[in-house]
């Protein structure tokens, strides 16, 4: 396809001409995979980790937290530095970093040292997922950009898919600790690769709105941390575990609240700033419009689905089924090949179907896929229909996630390509973070409510059900109740009855967990009927109003 600033006799063979090297998105691409491996190692490599670092299960989602938090507090910050110092370098000195951060988490012997390798990396990677977009937006025009664009979206599946192989197979035959090693190889790697890219040149004019950094990191934090210890602290009523309480309420929706406030206070600040000709942390012209801002909304309803999915179906599969992470592997690899491979042939798909349908009609198969997995789950992943089902669930999100990164790059101008790498930077981390606390709090909190459920029903003994930590649920798995039951006075029939009682309960929270997930994509049909009519392409803000007022 032509655009506008295109002669009106373009033609295929000219564009075809032009065409660039894919040499600058592989490096891309593997610096991309550096990132997104790492915490893609994590929910594989659960039960492991949990055992080696005497950790509960949920240790690597609070893990996965902290790093996607300060990726998202602190990306609009990187695509400051980024325009300040040069892409290029940037880009190099994340890939150091973090490259440095995997051999710490390689080499971490406890929880404490897992969680500050996952900061140090959430920082390095906050600095170089803006400079993605920009080095694309560099290289690449047109049709080749929108499927450089379509590949660096599909790229956190592909790294999902390998990782969960990979790492899947170290993990059950070595160890963990050998999929962080490979890291930082890789990272090495794309260090040395790095110098292939042309230097983008840098702007010394950038100034860095450092009350605006404050406010947006701020709430940032308060939002996911609160999200995050929904179920420790309680939704609503204080529970023991709550650092404090006000008049016995949660502190956990307080950190929210009070996490949206700062928000409001943020876009607030930035206004003040573009009214006094000053730059503020990011360009509000990347969120000015109703379609970008349904783009940013249904972004992260669409990462929080899939982290939510993702991180459902190892937490299953390796800690309530006690399956080998290898087993793990194999039983998302539909799931997350149907995100890769939908990723970048959605592009094929932009010339036909404008993305507002492509964009409600991928929730709607997500919901659809989701609702056959709820119904037909048992007690393994193999069956035709949950697989199939999956692969209707990858296919949706594939589709989103590659749709609105083209909505968003396309409606801005090039030289805000940074400024939107930044706002995806946000989205997807913060979404990652919501979809993992989400996960965390309804199916540890519909596992409690189950598990209590059918114990108060049964006819054990009171004293058995005593023995039963309903209220320190994480997760419990057959054996781990069958051991706690074989300390008590409990009769052989009576351990075989609270195993029924627990599988059951588990397969419940399973499908209920996977219903509400459906029913959330359901519901963001509404921020995808706001998307662009117009056929994706390297359009400009400019050229969206005017087909917006042809329309």
């Amino acid at each position: 396809m032509t655009t506008p600033d295109s002669p009106a006799g373009a033609t295929t063979a000219d564009t075809r001409a032009a065409r660039a090297s894919w040499s600058p998105l592989t490096i891309i691409v593997l610096a991309q995979l550096q990132m997104a491996i790492n915490i893609s190692v994590l929910p594989v490599s659960l039960g492991p980790i949990s055992a080696d670092l005497d950790a509960p299960a949920t240790a690597a989602a609070t893990a996965l937290l902290l790093y996607s938090l300060f990726v998202a507090a602190f990306v609009m910050l990187g695509a400051k530095l980024g325009k300040l110092l040069g892409e290029r370098r940037v880009l190099q000195a994340s890939v150091v970093v973090h490259g440095a951060s995997m051999a710490l988490m390689a080499s971490s012997t406890n929880v404490i040292t897992m969680n500050t390798a996952q900061v140090i990396a959430g920082v390095a990677a906050a600095a170089g997922v803006p400079t993605f977009v920009v080095l694309i937006a560099a290289n690449y025009h047109g049709r080749q950009q929108e499927t450089a664009l379509g590949v660096l979206a599909g790229m956190p599946a592909v790294a999902s898919a390998v990782t969960f192989l990979i790492a899947g197979y170290l993990a059950t035959v070595l160890s963990w600790r050998y999929s962080y090693g490979l890291l930082v190889v890789l990272a090495v790697v794309v260090l040395v690769l790095s110098f292939r890219l042309a230097p983008i040149p840098r702007q010394p004019s950038i100034a860095i709105d450092f009350v605006g950094v404050v406010l947006s990191a701020a709430a940032v934090a308060l939002i996911l941390f609160g999200f995050n210890n929904l179920q420790t602290w309680g939704p609503l009523v204080a529970e023991e575990e709550a650092p404090f309480s006000l008049l016995r309420l949660s502190p956990a929706p307080i950190l929210i609240l009070a996490g949206i406030v700062l928000g409001q206070a943020y876009f607030a600040w930035s206004n003040r700033r573009v009214k006094n000709h000053q730059q503020p942390l990011l360009a509000i012209e990347v969120m000015e419009s109703r379609e970008e801002k349904s783009a940013v909304i249904a972004l992260l309803v669409a990462g929080s689905l899939g982290l939510a999915v993702g991180f459902l179906i190892p937490l299953y599969v390796q800690i309530i089924q006690d399956r080998t992470p290898l087993f793990t592997a194999v039983a998302i690899l539909p799931y997350t090949a149907a995100i890769a491979i939908s990723g970048v042939l959605t592009v094929r798909l932009y010339d036909r179907a404008p993305p507002r349908t492509l964009g409600i009609a991928s929730f709607v198969l997500i919901a659809i896929g989701l609702l056959v997995v709820a119904f037909t789950i048992g007690n393994e992943w193999s069956t035709v229909t949950v697989i199939l089902g999956l692969l209707l669930v990858g296919a949706g999100e594939g589709t989103l996630l590659t749709l609105l990164f083209n909505v968003l790059v396309s409606a801005s101008p090039k030289r805000l390509a940074g400024d939107v790498g930044a706002l995806r930077g946000v989205a997807n981390n913060v979404s990652n973070a919501l979809g993992a606390a989400l996960a965390s709090v309804v199916a540890v909190g519909l596992l409690s409510m189950f598990l209590a459920s059918g114990f108060t029903r049964s006819e054990l003994p009171s004293e058995l059900q005593a023995g039963v930590p309903f209220g320190e649920v994480d997760f419990v798995t057959d054996t781990e109740l069958a051991n706690t039951l074989g300390e008590t006075s409990a009769t052989p029939a009576q351990v075989a009855d609270a195993v029924a009682i627990n599988a059951a309960a588990r397969l419940r929270a399973l499908r209920a967990s996977l219903l509400i997930v459906g029913g959330i994509s359901l519901l963001a049909i509404f921020p995808a009927a706001r998307l662009p009519r117009y056929v994706p392409g390297e359009l400009s803000a400019e050229d969206i109003v005017n087909e917006d007022a042809r329309d």
